[in-house]
Order: structure tokens, then C-alpha cells, then sequence
């Protein structure tokens, strides 16, 4: 681990809002142990363990039923242990996976059966190296016959410049952490209103409304945050999801409390039917239909 990692939160919280039956953490990792599943030699960062079993059972703490899990870039394409959850998992998870380009066919089937759904692009320049987009346009063509989806995770400066590509992909494609908005900017900036076009406008683009604490400038709380999740999911309440994004990776300012993230679900979806169709509803379609 490296030095200025912070582990997970200990013993988060029970949350006071009690999530509808069959709710989805719709983003979350699990990172090793590394004696199993060693870490990616060309990884950008080095985290604690967080196995499966850490995992299964925040997810039973929290109130939850399922997971969908994403491969993190600190295993690179190497999706053993992302496999090894969903294979012990069974129908409680869904995988999110990185893949090689030159990936086969065969190789792609054997994810499927495992429960993965989707491809993760990352374009967060300091958590990988620049890849041409024709490669990930590759890719894509192979997962789309699958009838998987793409989950892409970027920053807001570069949305502009990516809009042209993510016009080009041939599936679903959900959108990490609203696009990682300036929240400093508020609701109304072009910047975030970019974004809110580039949804209403294309209908195959979701986002998740997750990870306030890492959009935050005030901290636990998060209320700086809630303004723009609650937009996403009161426009859009068919094509978000959202998920703790626990062990929550290279946090620098803070370790939330997963508990604390789920009581914030009612400060953002405000009723019980946005409520059930943004836990329930919109991730079993994606991921279980």
C-alpha cells in the first residue's frame, strides 16, 4: 500500500435510510489480496487489500441485495479477481470489466458467463496512459455483439474534446460520478449544463450520481454536491445509478462512511418512486435483464 493511501473506513455506520428491496450498489471495487491476485506492474497506485468478503458484507450491513462491480485500473486487464467475486457472488453481482484490445471472442464469453456486462474506458489521465481512441472503438464493436454496455470515467475538462468520440459508441454508455462536475461552479455553469445537454440529447448516455465526496468542497455533508444529483436524477431518472464506490480509491482528503453515502440517496432522489427506480429498477435493466 502506498504511503499516503487511506484504507477503508473501519466500521462505517448503519444508515437511517433503509434502501427498497432488491437495491444495487451500482459501482463499488474489490482490490485483491494481492497474494492472490497481485496488483499491475504498471499500475498508477498501490491500495490496501479490499477482497470480496470485505465487500459482501458492507453490502449486507448497508442494506443492499446486489453488487455490480468495476475493475479498478490498479489490476490493469488482468480481471481475475473481479471473476473470482462475481463467480462467488452467483446472481447477487454484475461486472464491470477492462479488457485487453486484442481480447477474443472465446475470452469475452468466458466473462460473460461470469456476470460481467460491461467494458470500463478510463480517460483520467493521471490514473492511466493515453490510449487512441480507434482501440477503444475496437473494443467496443467486440462487447456491443454481447449486448454489454460501456462505462467510461473521465473529468469535466476534458467532456468537451471526448464528446465527438462518445458520440461514435455503439451501446449504452454510462458516465462515472456525473462527469466529476466543479461543483465550486454550480448547477447553472456551461460547463455542467455541457453535460446535461450531451444527456437530453443522446439517449443511450446514463450517468451514475455517485461520489460526493470526492466532487465535495465542504466535506461530510456533501449538501455542495446535492444540487447536481439531484438535477440528473429528477431529468433523467431512467438512466442513473448509483453506487459507494467503496474502498474508494486514492481519496486524499478524507475516508467517508458508507453509511453516511447511503443516508445522502434522500437528499437526491427525493421520493420513493425516484428512490425505487434509481436503486432497483434502472440497474437490474441494465445488468440482471
Amino acid at each position: 500500500m502506498d504511503k499516503d493511501y487511506r484504507p477503508f473506513h473501519p466500521a462505517p455506520s448503519k444508515p437511517d435510510f433503509t434502501p427498497p428491496e432488491n437495491a444495487v450498489d451500482a459501482h463499488c471495487h474489490v482490490f485483491g489480496p494481492a497474494d492472490k491476485f497481485p496488483y499491475a506492474k504498471a499500475r498508477k497506485y498501490t491500495p490496501c487489500d479490499a477482497p470480496k468478503e470485505k465487500l459482501f458484507a458492507l453490502r449486507d450491513h448497508l442494506g443492499f441485495a446486489r453488487n455490480v462491480i468495476v475493475q479498478a485500473s490498479c489490476h490493469g486487464n488482468n480481471n481475475d479477481a473481479l471473476v473470482d467475486a462475481l463467480q462467488t457472488a452467483g446472481e447477487l453481482a454484475r461486472g464491470v470489466a477492462v479488457v485487453d484490445p486484442e481480447i477474443t471472442p472465446a475470452q469475452l464469453e468466458q466473462l460473460h458467463r461470469a456476470g460481467v456486462r460491461a467494458v470500463r474506458f478510463n480517460f483520467v489521465k493521471r490514473l492511466v496512459d493515453a490510449t487512441p481512441k480507434q482501440v477503444f472503438l475496437s473494443v467496443a464493436e467486440k462487447i456491443a455483439k454481447l449486448g454489454w454496455h460501456i462505462v467510461v470515467y473521465f473529468e469535466a475538462p476534458d467532456l468537451e474534446d471526448l464528446i465527438p468520440f462518445l458520440k461514435q459508441l455503439p451501446t449504452i454508455v454510462v458516465v462515472d460520478h456525473m462527469g466529476r462536475p466543479d461543483v465550486s461552479k454550480g448547477v447553472d455553469h456551461p460547463d455542467f449544463q455541457r453535460f446535461v445537454d450531451f444527456i437530453r440529447n443522446n439517449q443511450n448516455i446514463w450517468t451514475k450520481v455517485s461520489c460526493p465526496e470526492r466532487l465535495s468542497l465542504t466535506g461530510p455533508g456533501y449538501d455542495d454536491v446535492f444540487p447536481f444529483s439531484r438535477l440528473l436524477v429528477e431529468t433523467f431518472p431512467d438512466r442513473v445509478l448509483w453506487g459507494t464506490d467503496w474502498p474508494h480509491p486514492n481519496m486524499k482528503s478524507h475516508m467517508p462512511d458508507d453509511g453516511q453515502l447511503v443516508d445522502v440517496i434522500p437528499k437526491i432522489a427525493k421520493t420513493s418512486e425516484l428512490q425505487q427506480t434509481l436503486l432497483v429498477d434502472n440497474p437490474n435493466r441494465l445488468y440482471w435483464a
